[in-house]
């Protein structure tokens, strides 16, 4: 199978830090001990891929970013990773005339301009630092990769490229072409990764096809150049041009506004909407202790803890997608399984009378030690078990406290019954008005949904009763407010619905293990609903695109999603209310526009 974007990634991040040179097969062998340098930029596109632990196997003995207060460390060779903006190039430049480092290997993750490497040479020639600069590399690694199958642009700035950014009708076309220069940068690093050039598919009249145009000139131009392009022979370094060109379908995010705040009921989706989830770390906050005090004890304090969710967590990657439910049981499982172990080794040390005795001693015994010695070995593993339970412990009754405190499963499953024009059991007012339901934020993204979907949109008199029950309960109408009058856009998709063909969510069995008294998740009240699989318009547009270009010879497909930027709901809202809609330009309608490569351009 081929390589996925991740392992091509991580497989140029290894090259670079072994100064530019294939890494070495033999892993005994001593690596070149030296210094990474980066800024936010390149932290956010390794920090996803390798750990500390890969890095310091690597010989980097220090990671610092490129701004902070560093020291001299003559006789180490520095690995730089950063963006080549103006501010870069300087800092550069002033560790060039500090002689900070033993020699410079510099990587930019996008392509350096001829006047800032100039800039470069420049200091190094007037600090006498000219042979230091070994090599210069341009990385093309301007995107981060969060899953073998997903990537984002970018992180650091994001909000130059947001939904609210692309969107303000008041934008000046100099804001608009910086916008889609940024985003065609980070799309051409991608597939220079991926060792691919595609074949484009976008609809028309919006960003996208401004995206898909000048992602198509970029390319074009780069494969003129048979000499230095870098889709062929050793310039494409790790990647590996491929003949098997894919299908890039680039849309907009106003195809579909209704998903991005639908509540969601799997555990990876759950932890993003309802934690701070953010380049695969989630943050949690925890209680710690209370202290006395003569006036009595004191408000417990909270301390933030942080939980890498990694490829290499296989709870993770097994239940990730799976409905929560499904991962409390799970998780529990797996408790009962780690103490029926622990158990086991105590039971072991009981009977052979070795309580309190170190391990040394017990290695030792020869006669009848079998069972022990296997269970003493696998002790490490045990202890990495039990560190991945509490993790997914701690992080799943976080967010079953927002569960029932929100009754989450009472939105996802009326939300997903608006979605799918499925027939409602409660009024939408009730919902809305109930002070029990959610927060203000809840009310609304289920209302909008409601909205977006409706085939028919509510009344004028309806409209100012949904108002008012939503302002009873708190709400900002300001995303109402634009939402209201995108409705009204000639640019605007038809409404998006899930495929009908499917039923959404039923009740499942009863949570047998989860809700007994010796589990650590107690989910009285929180409906088991079982999801079915559904297609998104999203869905539907690839399914049908790639139903027009499929080989029925070939087997199966394989799909990798990307965004401009990963908001959850919350953040998506508030950059809706962030709007104040104006008319909009009756010329520019939805019509599919097709850019393609048939061979290399002449």
């Amino acid at each position: 199978m081929a390589a996925s974007v991740r392992e091509k990634q991580t497989a140029a991040l290894r090259r670079m830090l072994n100064l530019n040179a294939p890494p070495p097969k033999n892993s005994a062998a001593e690596p070149v001990w030296k210094v990474l340098v980066y800024d936010r930029f390149g932290q956010d596109i390794i920090s996803p891929l390798l750990a500390v632990k890969e890095l310091r196997d690597m010989g980097i003995t220090l990671h610092l970013l490129l701004h902070s207060d560093r020291d001299p460390i003559p006789d180490v060779p520095a690995i730089y990773f950063v963006m080549p903006t103006e501010e870069n190039i300087d800092r550069i430049c002033q560790d060039l005339r500090n002689q900070l480092y033993e020699s410079y290997y510099l990587n930019f993750i996008s392509a350096i301009s001829r006047s800032k490497l100039e800039d470069i040479a420049s200091s190094a020639l007037a600090a006498n630092a000219v042979t230091q600069v070994t090599k210069v590399f341009d990385q093309y690694l301007n995107f981060i990769t969060l899953e073998d199958d997903m990537f984002i642009l970018c992180n650091q700035n994001k909000e130059h490229i947001s939904y609210h950014a692309i969107n303000k009708p008041d934008i000046m076309d100099t804001d608009m072409e910086a916008i889609m220069v940024t985003i065609v940068d980070s799309l051409f690093c991608f597939f220079v990764t991926l060792g691919a050039v595609p074949i484009i598919r976008c609809p028309r009249g919006n960003a996208a096809e401004m995206v898909a145009g000048k992602l198509d000139k970029k390319l074009r131009e780069n494969l003129r150049d048979a000499r230095n392009s870098l889709f062929t022979g050793d310039s494409m370094g790790t990647g590996q041009f491929s003949f098997q060109r894919p299908l890039f379908v680039l849309v907009d995010r106003n195809l579909d506004l209704a998903t991005p705040l639908h509540h969601t009921w799997t555990y990876q989706a759950l932890i993003h909407d309802v934690l701070d989830f953010h380049l695969n770390r989630v943050s949690i906050e925890e209680t710690v202790g209370s202290e006395a005090s003569p006036a009595g004890a004191r408000p417990k304090k909270k301390n933030k803890k942080k939980y890498d969710l990694t490829a290499a967590d296989k709870f993770w990657q097994k239940h990730k997608g799976s409905p929560f439910p499904e991962v409390a049981e799970a998780v529990q499982e797996e408790l009962d399984t780690y103490r029926n172990q622990e158990e086991e080794v105590k039971r072991l040390k009981s009977i052979m009378g070795l309580e309190g005795e170190d391990e040394g001693a017990i290695s030792m015994l020869s006669d009848n030690t079998a069972k022990l010695t296997s269970a003493v070995s696998s002790l490490p593993e045990l202890l990495e078990k039990k560190r991945l339970i509490d993790l997914h412990t701690n992080v799943a009754t976080a967010v079953l406290d927002h569960i029932k405190s929100r009754k989450l499963d009472v939105y996802f499953e009326y939300e997903e019954k608006l979605m799918s024009k499925s027939t409602l059991d409660k009024s939408l007012l009730d919902i809305i008005s109930d002070p029990d339901a959610g927060t203000p934020e809840d009310k609304m993204r289920l209302f909008l949904i409601f909205y977006i979907t409706a085939q028919v949109p509510p009344s004028e008199g309806d409209l100012e009763q949904y108002k008012r029950a939503l302002q009873d309960t708190g709400c900002d109408l300001s995303p109402l407010n634009y939402i209201s009058l995108w409705g009204t856009d000639p640019r605007r998709p038809s409404s998006p619905c899930l495929d009908t063909s499917h039923s959404l969510c039923l009740p499942g069995r009863l949570f047998s293990r989860v809700m007994n008294t010796g589990s650590q998740f107690v989910m009285e009240g929180v409906k088991n609903l079982v999801l079915k699989q559904h297609n998104l318009p999203v869905t539907r547009i690839l399914d049908n695109l790639m139903d027009m270009k499929s080989n029925p010879s070939r087997q199966g497909k394989r799909i990798l999603y990307g965004c401009s930027e990963l908001f959850n709901a919350s953040q998506f809202i508030k950059q809706v209310g962030q709007h104040q809609y104006l008319e909009p330009d009756a010329c520019s309608y939805w019509e599919p526009v097709e850019v393609k490569f048939l061979g290399r351009p002449q």
